[in-house]
Formats: C-alpha cells, sequence, structure tokens
C-alpha cells in the first residue's frame, strides 16, 4: 500500500485594470501547474498519470488535456468536476485513495476563475474570447446536489445570497439576540477574517477592515440583502488559479522532492444535507456538518484542541456560524480562517477551498508539528467535505469516509403552498440599489409544515430590518402575497 503526500503548491492572482491585458482561466491554470511543479524542484511533469480540473464559471469542456498538452506531459487521465465548493477537497481525497491503491502515482489538481476580469469586460459592454478546450474528459466527479423546488422558486428565492442571508436571520433568532447585537456580533466575525487576510500574503484584499465598517452601509459597501451589506458577501471578483500536485512517498523520494515540503493527508470525510432547503429541520444547523465533520477528526484521532491550523469555509457570515457551532468550536476563542475568507481572501468560486489547501501547506512546512483541519461547503450549506493534513504521516493509512447513511436518518420537514396563517420561521430582504426591493418568508403553519410567502411592501421590508419579525403571525394569501396582521 503506497502513501500519499502533497509535494508542490502553487497560488497565483492576476491583477488587472484593463480585462484585455488578462489571462483566461484555463491560461492561469497552466500557469499554476508549472508552478506547482516547480515548487516540488523536479522535472515532475513526465510522470504525470493524471490531472484534474475543478469545476467553473467557463465553458471549457476538457481543460485537463489542453494543460497536459501545453506543459508537455503525455497521455494522462483528465478529470473534471461538477460544481461545488466541496470539490476540491472530495477530488484530492479520491486522487489519495487512488494513489494509495497504487493505481496513480502523481496526480495534479488544479482551477481558475477570473471574476475580475469578467467583470471589467462587462462593464466595457465586452465580452471576452477564451478557448474551446473541446473534448471529453476521462472522467467527472460527482459528489452531493442541490436544487430548489417550485414553491422556493414561485417566491423568487434563488441565489447564494439570498439563502446565506435567510440562514444569517434564523440563526439570530435561534441565538435570542436582537438586531442590533447580532449585527454587530457577526460583523466582529467578519473583521476577524479581514485581520487575518491582512497578514496573508496570497489574500485578495490586504487592507484591514473594521467590524464598524463592515455593518456600516455606505460607499463602497451597498446593501445586498438584510443582514448582509456587501463586506459581508463572498468575493467573487477575482482571477486567482491554483495547483496541487499529490504523488506517493516512493515516487517523491525517487525524484529527490526535499522531505520537509511534504505534507501527508491524514483523513476526509463527506456528507449532504437535505438537498431542498424546504425540506430541512430548521434554517440555523447542519447535520451533515456535524456528522462528517467530527467523524472527520474522529478517524485522525484528533480533538479540536490537537489543530493548529483551522479554515472554516466562509462565504457569508452564516456559513461560518453553523460550522463551528456544529463542531463545537467556540467562536470567540480561536482563529477561524488561515486565508481571510471568501471575502477578504478572495472567492474564486468552487476553487476556494484549493486557496485554503495551499495556504495550508505553507503554514504547515513552516511549523512542522501542527496540524490542519481544512472544511469545503457547496451549494446552499448543502454539500460538505473534510480534511485533516499534517507533515508527519498518519498512524494508519489514509481514511476516507462518506457519512451519508448517518445524515439520511436526521429528520426532515414537509414542505406545502398555505393560505391563512403561519408563524414566521425566517426571512430576507433583497435589494435593489439603496432600497429593499423583494422579501421572502420563510414560516411553520400550525402542524409544522414549512411554507414560503413574499411581500414588497416597503414598510413591511423597512421593518424586517428594524424590528424582529421571527415569531410573528403572517398572513399568506393565495398569491404567496404576505401581511403581517397588526399585533394585539
Amino acid at each position: 500500500m503506497s502513501t500519499p503526500v502533497l509535494v508542490g503548491i502553487a497560488h497565483i492572482e492576476q491583477r488587472i485594470t484593463d480585462w484585455t491585458e488578462g489571462k483566461e482561466p484555463l491560461d492561469l491554470m497552466i500557469d499554476a501547474v508549472k508552478a506547482a511543479v516547480r515548487d516540488t524542484s523536479t522535472e515532475l511533469v513526465p510522470q504525470i498519470d493524471a490531472i484534474h480540473v475543478i469545476g467553473g464559471l467557463w465553458q471549457y469542456k476538457d481543460p485537463a488535456a489542453y494543460i497536459a498538452e501545453h506543459i508537455g506531459a503525455g497521455k494522462v487521465e483528465t478529470g473534471i468536476t461538477t460544481l461545488g465548493g466541496n470539490m476540491v477537497q472530495y477530488a484530492l481525497s479520491q486522487s489519495a485513495l487512488e494513489i494509495q491503491r497504487g493505481t496513480k502515482r502523481v496526480v495534479v489538481i488544479t482551477g481558475a476563475e477570473c471574476g475580475n476580469l469578467a467583470a471589467k469586460a462587462r462593464k466595457a459592454g465586452a465580452q471576452p474570447n477564451w478557448k474551446n478546450a473541446a473534448g471529453d474528459p476521462d472522467r467527472v466527479f460527482n459528489k452531493g446536489g442541490f436544487g430548489s423546488n417550485e414553491h422556493e422558486r414561485a417566491v423568487r428565492l434563488g441565489g447564494a445570497t439570498n439563502w446565506y442571508a435567510l440562514f444569517e436571520n434564523a440563526i439570530r433568532s435561534a441565538r435570542g439576540e436582537s438586531i442590533v447585537a447580532h449585527q454587530t456580533r457577526i460583523s466582529e466575525l467578519w473583521a476577524g477574517f479581514s485581520r487575518v487576510a491582512a497578514n496573508n500574503p496570497d489574500a485578495w484584499i490586504q487592507k484591514e477592515h473594521s467590524a464598524e465598517e463592515i455593518r456600516t452601509i455606505g460607499p463602497g459597501n451597498r446593501p445586498v440583502t438584510f443582514p448582509y451589506p456587501k463586506l459581508m458577501n463572498a468575493n467573487n471578483s477575482v482571477d486567482m488559479a491554483a495547483a496541487l500536485v499529490l504523488c506517493d512517498t516512493e515516487t517523491a523520494r525517487s525524484m529527490g522532492i526535499d522531505e520537509s515540503l511534504w505534507v501527508y493527508p491524514w483523513t476526509s470525510t463527506h456528507g449532504t444535507d437535505t438537498a431542498e432547503v424546504s425540506h430541512r429541520d430548521n434554517l440555523y444547523s447542519s447535520p451533515a456538518i456535524r456528522v462528517a465533520g467530527n467523524r472527520c477528526l474522529q478517524l485522525a484521532n484528533l480533538g479540536l484542541s490537537d489543530i493548529d491550523h483551522l479554515d472554516l469555509y466562509s462565504c457569508f457570515p452564516s456559513a461560518v456560524q453553523v460550522a463551528a457551532t456544529e463542531l463545537g468550536i467556540d467562536q470567540s476563542s480561536r482563529g477561524l480562517t488561515i486565508t481571510g475568507g471568501l471575502t477578504f481572501g478572495g472567492g474564486p468560486l468552487n476553487n476556494y477551498v484549493m486557496h485554503a489547501l495551499v495556504r495550508m501547506v505553507k503554514l504547515l512546512r513552516s511549523n512542522p508539528d501542527n496540524k490542519a483541519f481544512v472544511t469545503s461547503n457547496g451549494g446552499l450549506l448543502t454539500k460538505h467535505a473534510f480534511g485533516v493534513y499534517a507533515t508527519t504521516p498518519p498512524d494508519k493509512p489514509f481514511q476516507y469516509e462518506d457519512c451519508q447513511e448517518e445524515i439520511d436518518l436526521m429528520p426532515k420537514r414537509a414542505v406545502t403552498d398555505h393560505v391563512g396563517t403561519a408563524t414566521v420561521e425566517s426571512y430576507v430582504v433583497m435589494y435593489q440599489g439603496e432600497s429593499p426591493a423583494h422579501a421572502v418568508i420563510a414560516a411553520l403553519t400550525e402542524d409544522g409544515t414549512r411554507t414560503w410567502g413574499m411581500t414588497q411592501n416597503e414598510e413591511d421590508m423597512l421593518d424586517m430590518t428594524r424590528s424582529e419579525l421571527i415569531g410573528r403571525t403572517v398572513q399568506i394569501d393565495a398569491d404567496r402575497m404576505a401581511t403581517f396582521p397588526a399585533s394585539a
């Protein structure tokens, strides 16, 4: 049985002022792979057995084949993942298992997004003409699914920004916080992420933002949803690429790769919450994180106190809080990110975790006795992957476990179209410019069934941002329009 080990890493940023000056994602991936190979200080390219690419917003069909050709690799297995922030860790764990079984020796994983370039092109009224990278990959990595149903679509509840804000308001209610206290706390949480980014040379935004700056609406920090202004949202307007080189220890030794560069994956787990949010038991927890996250540490025979470097997936504050709660982490007593998160470290969509892993490897190389725990999240707090890493080999061979069977036993909730009164469970207010434009309300009927309503009433929407409406009675009509009866 072989032992998988990470031996090469690369992180690349592209900072441009004119979209025509920039490289497209595929070319950034090539640069990242070449840099990761250079990181090993060996001529490793002829030994590569597989190149796997994390799926992105681009339209490439078989980008791995194009990369292989342009780095001078021979015939390699090409792979691509489906979408999801969990897919970096999942692709890595499956590659580690194949190396452990001896079916692969050297695997390269890479990904890139050019959200900054694309945004600049849109502003200029232009459309970048990116390569096709035609062909069919040898394999497609797919793990976990998520989607919406007719109830959610009927109230125009779509997009991660809206869903995670809905979760955030549910968290506030579950904690019994006032709106002011809640805004203060989550802005302080996010200010901690900004402080880490300010000291991370790979972070996209290295200017430190205070909690007051983060929670205060103003120029450069427009309202997006309630309770999230722009500085509490993932920052996808980045041009970033990363690459990892994974091989077996025998190959690493035979190639002369310095053992001070080695980082071992110890354990990995995966679990998926109920795909349609409407059917989840509540809107502020994650059984999948609870089961799979804790199982990953258990397989490694480690507790949280043994973890020196922790990175909780951080697209929005609600994702961090749910993960911390389910894993039993005191959010005020330890660091929760090694990058600064997707707002400040940079959020290249599905590939963020690869940048977290690159940062993790750098930290472990500098602190050889340390251990790291990295979490992943895809969809709407839906698909979760976890990994433990160290510079020392694990006591047992690399372990991977799919925790879905236990997760599927957790309670679920029915959903219905309901006409009549219900109790507000959570809500989200969506903005157009500086003004609220549309709000969606999750509510529970008398028998505990979830239902959905919506409103564009300006006074009601403003009231949602000023007063606690969760727990209030809401009236929903046949068109799903919601009104709030006057309090007795």
